[in-house]
């Protein structure tokens, strides 16, 4: 899948993970979540190895392209479930809500949302239960300047806490001073494809 990929995540940091389309940036988050199976490599935290990706979850969010967010229920009962699922009892819905533009539509069902309105409900998940890495697949689709900006403040609110972030970007991002890591370069199959398409284009 990858081959001499290696990088750290330290308190604070953020990697922002850059190529075209079908270098790996969205495989490479689902192999830390835990959620596509690694061949070979290892990933750790703490410096342990990690071989339990289920307990390992709790460390981390993953918002990837798909909303997971449910039509039939509201924007405060999608929070509600989230929070629930992630242990949180705690966790603000109408804060998190507003945050990301959407408190006036707290009782607001979720299948009349708008595709900017549902993705930035699926990314106030991230507010509702603590959690110290964030893996976010191009977070800013489908966000218009002010959602753009509230999420850049969340994710420096987030770092400015200790938290980590890794994101998949082939535009601009909402992530200041974070470090550019090129994954075509470490993707074998795509920088083959790659060198072919040169060739035949010279």
């Amino acid at each position: 899948m990858f081959t001499g990929l290696e990088f750290n995540l330290g308190s604070g940091e953020a990697v922002v993970l850059r190529g075209p389309n079908g270098s790996g940036k969205t495989t490479l988050l689902r192999l830390m979540a835990g959620l596509t199976r690694r061949s070979a490599g290892k990933m750790t935290w703490g410096g342990a190895e990690i071989d339990d990706f289920e307990a390992f979850g709790a460390n981390l969010r993953f918002i990837g392209h798909l909303d997971a967010v449910k039509p039939a229920l509201s924007v405060a009962e999608n929070l509600a479930f989230w929070r629930d699922l992630w242990g949180n009892p705690a966790g603000n819905l109408p804060q998190a809500a507003a945050k990301l533009g959407l408190g006036h539509l707290i009782d607001f069902p979720a299948r009349l949302l708008s595709a900017g309105q549902r993705h930035r409900l699926a990314l106030a998940r991230l507010l509702v239960a603590p959690a110290p890495l964030w893996l976010l697949d191009e977070p800013g689709n489908a966000l218009d300047d002010a959602s753009l900006n509230a999420l850049a403040a969340i994710i420096a609110d987030h770092r400015a806490r200790g938290g980590m972030v890794v994101i998949a970007s082939h535009g601009s991002t909402v992530v200041e001073a974070g470090r550019a890591l090129d994954v075509g370069a470490y993707t074998p199959a795509f920088n083959h494809a790659r060198e072919d398409h040169w060739s035949d284009a010279v």
